[in-house]
């Protein structure tokens, strides 16, 4: 019995350590890429195109990230980039809760098939319909301004929208619409006013991970954006390469200067991001 005992705890042990051996190669093999690229960021040149390459700076230098700051085209991208992903996040939310709402709260045949349909177009591919996209952009005039990118990405990032805030309106329950209505509330009032607040978790969840989604887009805005004064920041970090030459110092500090809005949103909002993932995936 003792022996069973001390076997079944070694194994729990033994589980337990290899797990955690897991997660650490998980999270090395994960953020490795991230320092390095932060490390070519506050080097020299010359350490640079060491050879061997240096593991930690020799020499730190800010020389990159005031290459990037001191070119206006950069510092416009970033404004560009900030218009394109608020307004896409701001237009994801506004027509995708209130699509969610009724999926969630209406009663119809075939609601699974077309859940289905919607999330298809996320998967669809963007090369496909990127040269017919330019056309008609061009025919009606929007080639070379924010709408061109912003009404593509909204295409894209509208199906996640509606999926994760119709799990969230699933759980609660619809006797709180129902009380707001006997209080005189209508059906649009409850909804702003009741349910929205109450799914917050939901809400957060989507405007982060849309503007994240239009944030780091490059595709279409490389397609559809020629201009600089339009430009994201994503089309605006290859400028720092020429022909005959390329700043790799300042494309990564480029790179990590981009990163940083996202990894402070979602260290802030992690939180309301895992439980709005989780949404619906336990049923009481």
């Amino acid at each position: 019995m003792a022996a069973a005992s001390a076997s079944g705890s070694g194994r729990s042990t033994l589980g337990t350590v290899l797990f955690y051996v897991f997660v650490a190669l998980f999270v090395l093999v994960s953020v490795a890429p991230l320092l390095w690229v932060f490390k070519m960021s506050i080097i020299t040149k010359t350490e640079l195109f060491a050879n061997p390459p240096t593991f930690l700076p020799n020499s730190p230098t800010a020389t990159s990230y005031g290459t990037i700051f001191g070119d206006e085209r950069f510092r416009k991208a970033l404004i560009n980039s900030t218009i394109i992903a608020g307004v896409t996040t701001v237009i994801c939310l506004f027509f995708g809760s209130i699509a969610a709402y009724a999926i969630a709260r209406l009663r119809f045949r075939f609601k699974s098939l077309v859940m289905t349909l919607i999330l298809a177009i996320s998967f669809f591919p963007a090369v496909a319909i990127i040269a017919p996209l330019f056309l008609q952009y061009r025919t009606i005039g929007i080639i070379d301004t924010y709408w061109a990118v912003i009404i593509t990405d909204t295409v894209f990032a509208l199906p996640l929208t509606i999926w994760i805030l119709v799990a969230f309106f699933k759980e609660l329950p619809r006797d709180l619409e129902e009380a707001a209505k006997v209080d005189g509330a209508t059906t649009i009032q409850a909804f702003r006013k009741v349910i929205v607040p109450l799914a917050a978790p939901g809400v957060f969840t989507t405007a982060i991970l849309t503007f994240i989604f239009a944030w780091n887009e490059f595709l279409f805005a490389n397609t559809f954006l020629f201009d600089a004064d339009t430009q994201p920041v994503t089309v605006a970090i290859p400028n720092f390469a020429t022909v005959y030459t390329v700043d790799y110092g300042a494309q990564a500090a480029a790179a990590v200067t981009v990163t940083i809005p996202l990894v402070i949103l979602v260290l802030l909002f992690q939180r309301r991001i895992v439980s709005g993932l989780t949404a619906g995936a336990v049923k009481g």
